[in-house]
């Protein structure tokens, strides 16, 4: 794959128009469209992930969307690397990839060119220190990561239970320090050159107004079933899809059906914010306000214009 190879990336939170907006920019600059969401590459889960159906895709070649059973594992490294293999055929065809997704570790593996080795998925490793935290408590598994990795112990608060274990899951996966693995991977630099596009509202309760009726549309549209089907045959990973799993209670018999669906909303509306979180911390992503832009696909072009050329 040749270095300085443009790719785009569109993202943001969850229901904050990427798809549509993904699919006119492709439609505009002759793009192909891959996945950043790690629900989305999952079959099974197309009404709770949003993938978009047939129509929605209006003719665009979309990759790495709903080709996983949702019993099989599938680490980070090994989305970059099938992420690569896409890039570097659409590449070949003269084509512009466009990324799209909300999934930020996903997102910055592929631009930032990490991988976090080839063990598959880490659920084993975090069970086991979820389990370890559950005896000891959370100081006992922080002191081990300031033991094995004390540089990125000091960037990690002593009550980041999230962060300490995914610094310790990348240790005991690859055999390298989470910051051994950021600082090889600043060496070597990405091997694309990337623009970030990060769509957002800056009236946070448009967004959240768009996410609860996304959750109404997505219960018309037969996610009840799509989650029971979750509930009797889906494990792992995308056993925990946010969509699926805020029903398994209600299934149960253990929770009326509308406080369920509170709990999606309410759910994805924190998901957002996690999102925001993560995305904010890329210095590198243009923000486009949907709802103080004119016409924010005409900002999205100028962008990219000024980045082709």
């Amino acid at each position: 794959m040749a270095k300085n190879k443009p790719v785009i990336y569109i993202v943001g939170p969850t229901a904050s128009g990427k798809t549509s907006f993904s699919i006119q920019i492709a439609k505009r600059f002759n793009g192909e469209i891959i996945s950043g969401d790690s629900m989305q590459i999952y079959k099974g889960m197309h009404i709770a992930s949003a993938a978009p159906d047939e129509e929605e895709k209006q003719g665009i070649p979309h990759h790495l969307f709903e080709f996983l059973n949702s019993n099989e594992k599938f680490s980070v490294c090994e989305y970059v690397k099938m992420a690569n293999e896409v890039i570097s055929d659409i590449h070949s065809k003269n084509k512009l990839p466009i990324v799209v997704g909300g999934t930020g570790l996903y997102i910055s593996s592929l631009a930032e060119n990490l991988c976090f080795g080839d063990e598959g998925d880490t659920l084993d490793i975090r069970a086991e220190l979820e389990q370890r935290i559950e005896k000891n408590g959370l100081t006992e598994l922080y002191e081990y990561l300031k033991a094995i990795d004390p540089k990125s112990a000091e960037k990690i608060s002593s009550n980041d239970k999230k962060r300490i274990i995914r610094a310790i899951e990348i240790y005991k996966t690859c055999g390298k320090t989470k910051s051994q693995v950021d600082e090889e991977s600043k060496e070597a630099g990405s091997i694309y050159d990337n623009l970030f596009l990060g769509l957002n509202y800056i009236n946070r309760e448009t967004l959240y107004k768009r996410i609860n009726d996304r959750v109404d549309l997505m219960l018309q549209n037969g996610l009840i079933d799509e989650a029971k089907n979750a509930y009797e045959t889906i494990s792992g990973t995308a056993s925990q899809a946010i969509g699926h799993k805020e029903f398994f209670e209600y299934f149960k018999g253990d929770m009326e059906f509308v406080e369920a669906v509170e709990r999606l909303k309410m759910q994805t509306r924190r998901y957002a914010k996690r999102q925001l979180t993560w995305f904010r911390k890329n210095e590198n992503i243009n923000w486009i306000y949907m709802d103080n832009e004119e016409n924010p696909l005409d900002l999205a072009y100028y962008y990219i214009e000024n980045f082709l050329n």
